[in-house]
């Protein structure tokens, strides 16, 4: 079967994530800056006249109904639409590492198949679509680096220089219902303002921290060992996101010879922009 999209699916990192509160209802309340880099996944799409939805993994084995499958499923059953799709899925970015990854597929999935099957459907309908998929869809789909707030909802565009970090994930992941339910968690972090982080992020990304760390360290030392390997090469580093990976802007030279064997290691750029950005009918997107 013949593949007619080869589409990305970038990864991001948290600059920093703060929990300034938690709703009646149990969500907690957030800010934070997420910035997409250069560590993606690959998802091919070929078109099936049969109305099915099809899905064959190219590196590990995913779930049955992973986030790909279900956004696909949802952009049809929404639209009614009479095609199917068969996804070929060659991940790279690793599960339960606070990167966004299953996100990232899901809103790719939706600009793809939005085009494949002729939907035409706008950036904001699509992120209502995305937004029951998963918190962190619609960043993705608005594919621009962003100031996000609230439950993760209220998506802000920020500009961010380009850098080089070197992102650390441990051989053990995180769930992040695991950190949200922890009774430990700091939860009333005091509300920081936009312009406050702009001004520190010239040029540097040291502005805030990660409420979920110290949290993540205690169920998770693997994040220790990772954490304590960049502090060995001078970088100071702390977790992105609710998963078990850490990150450290990339300021000079560092031996990666020296890291342990249960430590994958990669080399990122930061991305201005998402690469699928314009396959929706606007670029204009408003978060919530």
């Amino acid at each position: 079967m013949q593949s007619l999209y080869d589409i990305p699916a970038p990864a991001k990192l948290n600059l920093f994530l703060h929990i300034t509160g938690r709703r009646a209802d149990g969500y907690h309340l957030l800010q934070s800056v997420f910035m997409l880099i250069d560590w993606s996944d690959t998802l091919h799409f070929s078109l099936r006249r049969d109305g099915q939805i099809s899905r064959e993994d190219l590196t590990w084995a995913l779930p049955p109904d992973d986030l790909v499958v279900r956004a696909a499923r949802a952009l049809q059953q929404a639209t009614q639409c009479p095609q199917g799709v068969h996804i070929g899925i060659a991940k790279s970015v690793p599960a339960q590492a606070g990167m966004g990854g299953g996100s990232s597929d899901a809103a790719s999935t939706l600009l793809a198949l939005n085009r494949l099957w002729q939907l035409n459907l706008s950036l904001p309908a699509l992120a209502r679509l995305g937004l029951a998929l998963g918190a962190d869809v619609p960043f993705f789909l608005g594919g621009h680096n962003a100031w996000v707030e609230g439950i993760g909802d209220q998506i802000t565009p920020v500009e961010l220089p380009s850098a080089q970090f070197v992102v650390v994930k441990p051989d053990m992941g995180l769930e992040t219902a695991r950190i949200f339910s922890d009774p430990a968690l700091k939860r009333n972090t005091e509300t920081a303002i936009i312009s406050g982080f702009a001004a520190d992020a010239l040029g540097k990304f040291t502005f805030g921290r990660n409420d979920l760390q110290a949290v993540a360290q205690k169920l998770c030392p693997s994040v220790s060992q990772a954490l304590d390997w960049l502090k060995s090469q001078g970088l100071a580093g702390r977790m992105t996101g609710s998963g078990s990976a850490v990150f450290a802007q990339l300021l000079h030279g560092i031996d990666l010879d020296s890291a342990p064997d249960a430590l994958l290691i990669r080399l990122c750029s930061n991305l201005d922009v998402h690469p699928l950005v314009g396959w929706a009918p606007s670029d204009r997107f408003i978060g919530g």
